[in-house]
């Protein structure tokens, strides 16, 4: 599980796995630093005082990161596979020369 924050809804959200878009407005979200056994831990006035934090575009590049293998993730796989057109090779046919000094067994 990992925390999120959506710019749009200015709300934190705790979704499974590195989510890139809010699932309420399908804005991007950014993936925090901050576990959530120690946003849990936070009072009330400690989560306010943090999402406000974080509605700051300076403050939520600080407290946000990247999450660097989603180019691995089974989703970016898929959105590529479908950004990108299916690959035609084709080649010439290659020439064959005759053999002469070839014996055929039948």
């Amino acid at each position: 599980m990992y925390m999120h924050y959506c710019k749009r809804c200015h709300r934190v959200q705790m979704l499974n796995g590195h989510k890139q878009f809010c699932p309420c407005c399908q804005s991007i979200i950014t993936e925090l630093k901050l576990s959530y056994l120690d946003y849990v831990s936070m009072d009330k006035l400690a989560r306010e005082s943090f999402q406000e934090r974080c509605s700051d575009e300076e403050q939520l590049k600080k407290l946000g990161t990247t999450y660097r293998m989603y180019k691995y993730s089974k989703w970016y796989k898929e959105l590529q596979r479908q950004l990108m057109p299916p690959m035609v090779r084709s080649c010439a046919p290659v020439e064959r020369a005759q053999m002469g000094n070839v014996v055929s067994m039948v």
